[in-house]
């Protein structure tokens, strides 16, 4: 009930009655609004239309919901509390984060200077991906991820919208709050996380939205390699974690966090452990075996377990 209520929040009040029935259903992630097309809604990997009296349609339907410009218009101003200036650094970066940690992106027409975005505005195209936390994803692969009661440095591979920031997420929060393993109770860690674009912890105003544990800091809308080195001089965990590692500047920051004794939890974008080898940038963690875990996820729950050998353990 709250998270269908924080999805019908999105919209002011005279639109939401379009969504009620589509704001019902757990496995809805996207809700594509484009100014003059038709309103369309992704749920797992399937697409629908949505119909003009609320009702989701596989096939287009002779009367689409179609929001004109000031609709859209209205839409993009209540969420941003009708103040855009206020969210005017998140806009620059191309989305913002309402409450209940959904992540809205935004399309229009940009202004740059120097080669650098100053500010987007006439916003024409809304992207509302709606968070999804799955509390226990974690559970089949958690044992395999422990060694003498303290977590190896893993690494999560999957292709976009395999899950894998859900299963980061679940990760951090069992391994903050603590959790059993071989019958015994094992104390939570401190976890420090870098949220560069608020998917992990989906901050509205510095608080998460979801749950990422109880000795979970968060870093929301910061740039993975300088997040990193604050939290390592900051906040002192024991446990850093990060989504999308992709440069070669991302890496030297996670082994220095390494080299400190921090654990590391990091996704990449790939559909095997071998494909790792094709990605230049990541060449110095695999050659030096940092990383002592691979989890590679397959979809529909389905997640492989491999060592730094890459002997498959799961």
């Amino acid at each position: 009930m709250q998270r269908t209520t924080s999805i019908l929040q999105m919209f002011p009040q005279k639109l939401r009655l379009y969504f009620e029935q589509a704001a019902e259903h757990e496995d809805l992630a996207e809700i594509r609004i484009r100014c003059r097309q038709p309103v369309m809604l992704r749920m797992g990997r399937k697409e629908y239309y949505l119909a003009a009296d609320g009702t989701m349609q596989e096939e287009r339907p002779k009367e689409c919901l179609v929001f004109n410009v000031g609709q859209v218009e209205s839409i993009f101003v209540h969420l941003c509390q009708y103040s855009p200036y206020a969210y005017g650094e998140e806009l620059r970066q191309g989305f913002i984060t309402v409450a209940g940690g959904h992540r809205i992106g935004v399309s229009g027409q940009v202004l740059s200077e120097n080669k650098s975005i100053r500010s987007i505005r006439n916003i024409r195209f809304l992207n509302m991906r709606i968070s999804h936390e799955v509390k226990g994803a974690a559970d089949a692969v958690l044992p395999f991820i422990i060694q003498k009661d303290m977590p190896c440095n893993t690494m999560l591979i999957a292709g976009p919208g395999m899950g894998k920031t859900t299963l980061l997420r679940d990760l951090i929060r069992q391994l903050s709050d603590g959790f059993v393993l071989d019958g015994r109770k094992i104390q939570g860690y401190t976890v420090g996380v870098v949220d560069e674009r608020s998917e992990i912890a989906g901050c509205f105003l510095g608080e998460p939205q979801n749950d990422v544990g109880m000795r979970t800091d968060v870093l929301d809308n910061c740039p993975k390699d300088a997040g990193m080195e604050m939290l390592l001089r900051s906040m002192a965990p024991q446990i850093l974690a990060v989504d999308e590692i992709a440069t070669e500047r991302d890496v030297q920051t996670l082994q220095k966090a390494m080299h400190c004794g921090t654990k590391v939890l990091a996704t990449v974008h790939g559909t095997s452990f071998a494909e790792l080898e094709k990605k230049p940038f990541l060449q110095p963690l695999l050659h030096m075996q940092e990383f002592t875990r691979f989890i590679v996820l397959k979809g529909q729950g389905t997640s492989l377990v491999y060592n730094e050998k890459g002997e498959q353990l799961l």
